[in-house]
């Protein structure tokens, strides 16, 4: 029941703040309670940035690592929240919460206290004392060794996560720490994801989100893996859960805790309003985007893409992320499937495709590189550039759940062009898309609209490009910070404003359903190009030809030997 209090907390002079932790920057938005309106917004960049070549300090890392600073995370607070609220004209004391998500699952190893091993004297150099970023792929022998044992045991809660754990989540990393630095392990007191570390820093209090526990943590109908299992994974992992991660778990939207003293100086907010549960950048933002109803997917389109949904029914869908009961939204089980790299590949394509003349070209137009390339792309008619690709270049997070897969590029000619590249990797992450979504509906769980979030919502062709090949109309959330909306609108729940998080949704969220419509003549000839593609994802992906394998082993070698 909502109290009192609603009618107060809901008024047009009440506002909540939330903060989205991406892969670069952290953005913090001011959101008014009462209609989800976003008064003003700051973004800072983490100084760090990822670190995947080398430590701070210049000392070099090995392939498929993936590290951040996690002070890089509290000038976040520092900075863009203070900004954010001066931008809006907003008074500290209108503001009655603040909401936070995180990238996922993404891995702090503290001391009991919170300290971030990587802060410790003498530590500065040991890779494994940093934050492991969601992207970091170097425990891929880990969670194979994980998923293996658990079909041997026949494990139950190996179902919920579509038979394969993958490299990114908290157990592959943990006993990555472990089997390669087991002096830091020993040393790490709590084994933090970031989405809850932040929130500790915030309010004092360490509790666990249910969200990234269930889907991160392998935490299903109320218990981890048990100890007899991990003890055969590793004798020296056996009491990992008792010892370094076992913590009260919160709801989504429940109350974590008030602003410390520390927290308010940091953010020019008042000590003592709500702090509530932390939350995942994605699932997060399901609610922002008004997809509190089974059937409608939503897909957070950004340097990687993220696709939640949430159902009646539970179904074992294969190579998803993972099922959580309440996952996402309270009696509905949340579904979450993946892509680890989307905008990181257009982004790696400009970096190292776009030849001089095309950047003159595009300045004397007034464009950037995506915008020219985009442009040029959409000249063309579909096949015509002759090329197929898989977007792996960051590994398959669904449904093959194999980090060491690689990308691929067939049809070049001596006569292939940037713009025929570039959008025919367009094209390949809106093939991993649909094969994501008929891995759902062959499995018995439909999907009936797909909502797109997320900063590629402002690329109209690609936005068509995924209306044609999946076949499904295309809302897109209005709002150009979506997760930090989402996290907003918990904060709003968390501090008594709403009853719940629908109810949040049902005023706070935004949407604008059918934007993009799938053209029947276009979604035909995407269906004679997704067949190809569908060739080459079981062919590389299946093991009928392991050359991805064996071109990564070669290539650990030479690093090791360099």
């Amino acid at each position: 029941m909502v109290n009192a209090e609603h009618s107060e907390h809901t008024s047009p002079d009440t506002y909540v703040i939330g903060v989205d932790y991406g892969t670069l920057s952290g953005r913090a938005v001011v959101v008014r309670v009462a209609d989800g309106t976003e008064v003003a917004s700051a973004e800072h960049p983490y100084p760090h940035a990822v670190l995947d070549r080398a430590l701070p300090d210049g000392t070099p890392l090995p392939p498929d690592w993936a590290l951040q600073v996690p002070s890089d995370y509290i000038d976040v607070l520092r900075i863009a929240v203070p900004e954010a609220l001066a931008r809006a004209g907003v008074r500290p004391e209108q503001v009655i919460g603040i909401g936070t998500d995180f990238t996922a699952c993404t891995m702090v190893p503290t001391l009991a206290d919170g300290t971030p091993l990587c802060e410790l004297p003498g530590y500065g150099g040991r890779p494994h004392a940093y934050v492991k970023l969601w992207r970091h792929h170097a425990a891929q022998a880990q969670a194979d060794r994980i998923t293996a044992l658990a079909e041997e045991r026949a494990e139950p809660w190996l179902k919920r996560y579509g038979g394969k754990i993958s490299s990114e989540w908290e157990f592959a990393k943990a006993l990555q720490l472990l089997e390669e630095d087991p002096e830091l392990y020993h040393r790490t007191a709590r084994w933090v994801e970031a989405a809850d570390w932040i929130v500790w820093r915030l309010c004092g209090i360490y509790v666990r989100n249910a969200c990234t526990a269930g889907y991160k943590g392998q935490y299903q109908d109320g218990a981890y893996p048990s100890r007899d299992y991990l003890a055969a994974l590793n004798p020296g992992f056996a009491d990992f859960v008792a010892e370094k991660l076992d913590q009260p778990i919160g709801r989504l939207g429940d109350l974590a805790g008030r602003l410390t003293a520390e927290a308010a100086a940091w953010t020019g907010l008042p000590e003592g309003i709500a702090v509530c549960v932390g939350n995942v950048d994605a699932h997060v933002t399901a609610p922002a985007a008004t997809g509190v109803e089974p059937g409608r997917m939503v897909a957070i389109m950004g340097t990687s893409t993220c696709h939640v949904m949430s159902s009646d029914q539970w179904a074992e869908v294969p190579g998803m992320c993972g099922v959580v009961d309440g996952g996402i939204l309270p009696g509905l089980w949340g579904y979450e499937a993946g892509q680890s790299g989307v905008g990181d590949i257009f982004g790696w394509f400009v970096r190292t495709g776009f030849p001089a003349s095309y950047a003159e070209e595009a300045a004397a137009l007034g464009r950037d590189a995506h915008e020219h390339l985009t442009a040029l792309a959409a000249e063309q008619e579909i096949g015509a550039h002759g090329l197929i690709a898989l977007d792996w270049h960051s590994g398959n997070r669904s449904v093959l759940v194999d980090h060491d897969l690689s990308g691929v590029l067939v049809g070049l000619t001596l006569a292939t062009r940037p713009e025929d590249v570039y959008r025919a990797l367009l094209e390949a992450t809106a093939f991993g898309t649909r094969t994501i979504i008929e891995a759902f509906e062959t499995s018995g769980v439909p999907v009936k609209e797909l909502i797109i979030a997320g900063g590629l919502t402002k690329n109209a062709l690609l936005m068509q490009i995924y209306a044609d090949v999946t076949r499904l109309p295309l809302g897109v959330i209005d709002s150009a910070q979506g997760p930090a909306l989402g996290a907003a609108m918990h904060a709003a729940v968390a501090a008594g404003a709403y009853a719940d998080i629908r109810a949040a949704a049902q005023a706070m969220g935004k949407a604008r359903p059918g934007v993009y419509l799938p053209d029947p003549e276009r979604a035909t000839a995407y269906d004679r190009l997704f067949a190809e593609y569908r060739l080459l994802h079981d062919y590389f992906g299946r093991g009928a030809n392991e050359v991805m394998h064996r071109l990564r082993g070669l290539r650990a070698k030479a690093s090791a030997h360099s």
